[in-house]
């Protein structure tokens, strides 16, 4: 596998994602920012961080395997999450382990930043998903 996550003493634990990844793979896999929408566009989950996250999760996914990945090829995860103040850790903690074991989401997760935001692209958008991944 071209991905090793570690974390290594000195760096806060616990926390549920890994500080660093090593990637030894040739082939990058980039995907862009994803939402809570379906294929035709449609807003699924409004207003429901923990359904929007899984949702975008999901969607992250679908991605990935299009490239021939999966989670397990994942060096970085960044999250966009509107209006963050840290009472919304809980919905969006409860999104992320509603999805993990159906999209195979290590736990620890990747190295992850959680960024919060004003406003994504369209108001009802509470959460956006990009990954980074390496292949062999």
């Amino acid at each position: 596998m071209p991905v090793h996550l570690f974390s290594p003493d000195g760096l806060m634990q616990p926390v549920p994602y890994h500080h660093v990844a090593v990637a030894t793979g040739s082939r990058q896999v980039h995907v862009a920012g994803q939402i809570s929408r379906d294929a035709a566009g449609t807003p699924l989950a409004p207003g429901d961080l923990a359904g929007q996250t899984a949702q975008a999760l999901r969607s992250t996914g679908t991605a990935l395997r299009s490239a021939g990945a999966t989670f397990d090829d994942v060096v970085r995860l960044t999250f966009y999450v509107t209006g963050w103040s840290p009472d919304k850790i809980g919905a969006f903690m409860t999104g992320v382990e509603s999805v993990a074991e159906e999209l195979g989401l290590p736990s620890p997760m990747p190295p992850a930043s959680l960024i919060g935001v004003e406003m994504l692209f369209e108001s009802d958008v509470l959460v956006e998903v990009e990954a980074t991944a390496v292949l062999d």
